[in-house]
């Protein structure tokens, strides 16, 4: 095929034919055989006439449930896209999708299995074969979806979404058999040795990353496989094509990247200590990535994730406020319990207060309002101004190698741009943003982190406009140092000592019991960064990753 072409997908199905009987194979549900009568297109033109019927409403019934979830299933296997369409709210999108399927996708002998339907949710499994130029490869999977009300006559439908047809899909996705278009990669960590996901499992989307970016350059040749191809919403997030079945191999070529194989490993193991972690480890001096790590292994947080930073964002505000000579790392500045800004009124954690004390006590002990209480001294533009300049942040410019999110610092007016101050309101960032945070006030200036080596495509770095001055260098690494060793991140970062800096952050998400606990530190010419998600505060969740990362480079 050469490029892919984004097309739709489709399913075809072959059901056996017992007596002139349809048999669909039905999980849990205890269902054997069955024939299907009306229902469709036509049966939905019907009850269109009918206005005089009362529109049902509540709960959907199990048989409700039943009927549709089979009369779909069915449908899709007998290898009907329009009947299959007719009982889902969006007819067109299911149309097209389960058109490719069998069309782009080659994709046949469809089995769907129903499991055991929980409520309105209706799981079921795939076995399928994939067929293209007279090679053949098995298919399976597991998926779902749920039934739902249509609001304006009560009917029941399949609540449709690209992922029903398969779990990696988005909408807009489509799936597509044929040549790659994009050869393999054999992808090298820094000393020379292989990266697979079967070593090193959070590095999946990197692998994909690195094929999509490296893979015509790096001198392979391309293979056949069915893949996922991105819509434009998953491309606006980022995202990379996937391969789900390989039916013939390509020559892979080499790309080699900055990865630690010894922190690496480190890294896998460190975030599957807590549910939802994600880490960062890099070089402040050059840029290179050490380790990145997920413990959940679909989309890359680490790099991609796009979250409030909570107090870690205070780094940044402290560097505004040094450079603007707003307060000095010992100048006397109270934290008050509260502070009113524009109709809003913030709070401290648990509440806490310090009444008289320095700056350097209030960003040790990650006091809010001893930050906000500058809002009105600031422009709404000052905190974007910094994180653009300074820390080469919310420009969409990195280039490191595979997708990344570089962070968002909106300029905000008001109670939002206060909130800004302590990394919430419109700030987000990731654990790839944070460590370069830290690697920059290591280093004294920015340098873009990266994977693999500018020099094997001759990409353009991101640069940093200016850089800060050697005084607020130093400001900000009494103020890190501080807090390392008495304040919010001591107990993480003990035994570390002495070069060595770090912030902790709480970030509060709406809907969620706990906040997301975050981290980043930098240990000599070592800085990492981490977020344990609806984990709690940061010094007791991320910290202990980070540091535990930050020990064991010392040591190497």
């Amino acid at each position: 095929m050469g490029k892919r072409r984004r097309v739709a997908e489709r399913r075809k199905n072959r059901p056996a034919v017992v007596g002139g009987v349809i048999a669909v194979v039905v999980g849990g549900a205890g269902l054997g055989l069955y024939a299907l009568y009306g229902g469709g297109a036509a049966a939905d033109a019907a009850s269109s006439t009918a206005d005089h019927k009362d529109v049902k409403t509540g709960p959907l019934s199990a048989t409700e449930v039943q009927t549709t979830a089979r009369t779909f299933l069915s449908s899709w296997q007998q290898g009907r896209p329009a009947r299959a369409a007719a009982v889902t709210d969006d007819a067109a999108a299911c149309v097209r999708l389960l058109t490719g399927y069998g069309k782009d996708a080659h994709i046949k002998d469809v089995t769907l299995t129903e499991g055991t339907r929980t409520g309105a949710k209706v799981p079921f499994s795939v076995k399928a074969t994939v067929s293209y130029k007279g090679v053949s490869k098995p298919l399976s999977y597991d998926s779902s979806f749920t039934v739902v009300r249509r609001k304006s006559d009560g009917k029941p439908l399949v609540d449709w979404h690209a992922a029903v047809v398969h779990p990696d899909l988005a909408d807009g996705d489509t799936l597509v058999t044929g040549e790659s278009g994009t050869p393999p990669v054999t992808a090298l960590d820094r000393h020379g040795g292989e990266i697979t996901t079967a070593k090193y499992p959070s590095l999946g989307s990197v692998l994909d990353g690195l094929r999509e970016k490296f893979g015509k350059k790096a001198g392979g040749k391309a293979g056949v496989e069915l893949r996922v191809v991105r819509g434009k919403a998953s491309e606006k997030a980022k995202l990379s094509d996937k391969t789900l079945v390989e039916l013939s191999k390509g020559t892979p070529g080499t790309v080699r990247t900055t990865l630690s194989p010894t922190l690496q490993a480190a890294a896998e193991k460190q975030v599957m200590t807590r549910k939802n972690a994600s880490v960062v480890m890099m070089r402040p001096s050059t840029g290179e990535i050490l380790a990145v790590a997920n413990s959940s292994h679909g989309f890359n947080v680490a790099f991609q994730g796009s979250l409030a930073p909570g107090s870690t964002m205070k780094i940044v505000t402290s560097t505004m406020l040094f450079e603007k000579n707003l307060v000095t790392p010992d100048a006397s500045h109270p934290c008050p319990k509260t502070y009113k800004l524009a109709g809003w009124t913030f709070h401290n954690d648990d509440d806490s207060e310090i009444k008289k004390g320095t700056f350097k006590l209030s960003f040790g002990a990650s006091c809010n309002n001893a930050f906000i209480n500058f809002a009105p001294k600031l422009s709404d533009s000052d905190l974007t101004t910094e994180a653009q300049q300074v820390y080469g942040l919310g420009m969409n410019n990195w280039a490191i190698g595979v997708p990344t999110f570089d962070g968002s610092v909106p300029v905000q007016s008001g109670a939002q741009m206060g909130a800004s101050l302590i990394g919430q309101g419109g700030v987000r960032m990731n654990p790839l943003n944070m460590a370069s945070v830290a690697s920059t006030v290591e280093a004294g200036t920015f340098h873009q982190p990266y994977l693999v080596s500018p020099s094997v495509d001759d990409r353009t770095i991101a640069k940093a406009s200016r850089t800060m001055s050697a005084k607020t260098q130093s400001e900000l690494k009494e103020v890190m140092s501080y807090t390392a060793a008495y304040g919010t991140a001591a107990k993480a970062m003990a035994g570390l000592g002495p070069d060595y800096g770090a912030k902790t952050g709480s970030a509060e998400v709406d809907g969620q019991k706990k906040p997301n606990g975050w981290f980043t530190a930098y240990k000599g010419d070592l800085a990492a960064a981490g977020v344990v998600q609806a984990g709690g505060h940061g010094g007791d969740t991320a910290g202990p990753i980070v540091a535990a990362l930050l020990k064991l480079g010392s040591s190497l």
